[in-house]
């Protein structure tokens, strides 16, 4: 077994990326810290807002409502993280492994409901699904007069399932595409079957990938307000938008913020303890065969079902009824053509966004992965702790920083771009921490000692094989 992993080396691993010289590590740590610096930047206007909270704060913080509230949040993230993996996995499963009919159609298709934005999910939803949607409009020549309630946390419940289940399809699918078949071929030769050697073989495989997308969605759920406030479902996010918005209460909302962030920080804590008592090994890549397509049979239709009906949900259906509302527009008279202002800035600003969390994603999961430390494990849980702080908390702090201590970069695209690679650099360390476990190092070794720079490793194995 040549190519299978190498038993309980995760922590171990000899680090592919050496940076031999000191510069090069002092740069790499630096930009790094610089890293850190940014992402604090929200907690850190938390923690001045909240010094002046005295016992106003505290009643309210330990109060019935509010403890109540905390916990429909919690129970919320738990169930939709839950729904998403089942969702996620099978469909992940389907699209790389399988004789799936449209699988390369269905594999671009599913991803897509992360461009949605919730709260325009929750109104779409509640347009056609609602007690007086569109759907009891066309069911009511049969008799149909209203459909049951969907507000609330059913409501609440289905529209972030289905907007936010591709935080774990793209990172488990990435690991499907890449998991070397020969410890099936093993296990398959031991006697097991196909269900066995999938629990026992390709699971274990795919916990970084379910741990990194799991964490997304959960914190997703805490920071939403769209979806939760359309539906009607009272969460701790909702109340912090009540105090920034009618209250005005920059205090206590802090202080209720600051909440989110010991939420973060406590499923970070979890994740990290579980992953270093974990029996998780990455598989060789390069070397390995790529696992056999298997043949559903009778089976490709109720799964090829399930991927309609997901899609449909998910993406069709609010495609539709917003193509509707254009079309109803346009026929009435409405102009559009000033929204293409708008979308070109909305396209400037996302290209330089995604591309500068990438980078710094790049970075965060190189130092995690292949400089494994303590400082390393920090800086990897810093890069999420604002993700499950509402967009409005992360704008503030900005302002505040901007208009106290850079005014140069003051309402500037500059510190809007800082703000988004704060809100989604989680979203890319996760996938690509999760991709570069499973490439051997070994490779990357080898083309240092043919005489390649650490740099130029990173960009010609590292960086293609992520």
């Amino acid at each position: 077994m040549e190519n299978s992993p190498d038993i309980g080396n995760q922590g171990k691993w000899s680090p592919a990326i050496h940076l031999p010289f000191r510069w090069s590590t002092t740069l790499w740590w630096f930009a790094g810290g610089l890293i850190a610096l940014v992402v604090l930047l929200p907690i850190s206007y938390l923690l001045i807002r909240a010094v002046d909270a005295g016992e106003v704060a505290q009643q309210a913080l330990f109060h019935v409502r509010t403890v109540r509230v905390l916990g429909r949040t919690i129970w919320l993230a738990f169930w939709v993280t839950m729904s998403c993996a089942l969702i996620a996995v099978p469909l992940a499963w389907l699209t790389t492994r399988t004789d799936l009919p449209l699988r390369r159609m269905w594999a671009v298709l599913t991803p897509l409901p992360l461009v949605v934005p919730s709260y325009v999910g929750a109104y779409l939803i509640v347009t056609v699904l609602g007690p007086r949607g569109l759907l009891q409009q066309w069911l009511e020549p049969w008799g149909v007069q209203r459909l049951p309630n969907i507000y609330g946390f059913p409501g609440a419940f289905l529209v972030l399932t289905l907007l936010s289940y591709p935080y774990i399809l793209l990172s488990t699918r990435a690991i499907f595409l890449r998991i070397d078949s020969d410890m099936e071929d093993v296990s398959h030769s031991l006697g097991y079957g196909h269900w066995p050697t999938f629990w026992k073989v390709t699971v274990p495989q795919l916990r970084p990938a379910l741990a990194a997308g799991s964490i997304l969605v959960a914190l997703y759920v805490l920071r939403d307000f769209g979806a939760v406030s359309l539906m009607r479902y009272s969460t701790f996010t909702r109340i912090i938008y009540i105090q920034y918005q009618s209250a005005y209460n920059l205090t206590l909302a802090a202080v209720l913020s600051l909440v989110l962030v010991t939420m973060t920080l406590g499923v970070l804590v979890l994740d990290m303890w579980t992953r270093g008592r974990s029996k998780y090994y990455a598989s060789t890549i390069g070397t390995g065969r790529r696992a056999m397509t298997i043949r559903l049979g009778l089976w490709r239709w109720p799964a090829l079902l399930f991927c309609a009906v997901v899609v449909s949900l998910a993406l069709l259906l609010p495609s539709g009824v917003l193509l509707y509302w254009l079309l109803r527009g346009i026929r009435i008279g409405e102009h559009v053509s000033s929204l293409w202002f708008a979308t070109k800035n909305s396209m400037l600003v996302s290209g330089l966004s995604a591309s500068v969390t990438l980078i710094a994603a790049v970075l965060v999961s190189v130092l995690s992965v292949r400089r494994p430390s303590r400082s390393a494990r920090l800086l990897e849980g810093l890069s999420y702790s604002a993700f499950a702080l509402p967009g409005i908390v992360v704008a503030l702090a900005l302002v505040f920083f901007g208009a106290n201590f850079a005014l140069p970069v003051y309402q500037t695209l500059t510190l809007l771009i800082v703000a988004y690679v704060i809100l989604f650099l989680p979203t890319a360390v996760g996938p690509i921490r999760s991709s570069l476990l499973q490439i051997d190092p070994t490779m990357e070794d080898a083309a240092q000692t043919l005489g390649r720079k650490p740099l130029q490793v990173l960009r010609t194995i590292t960086l293609p094989l992520v």
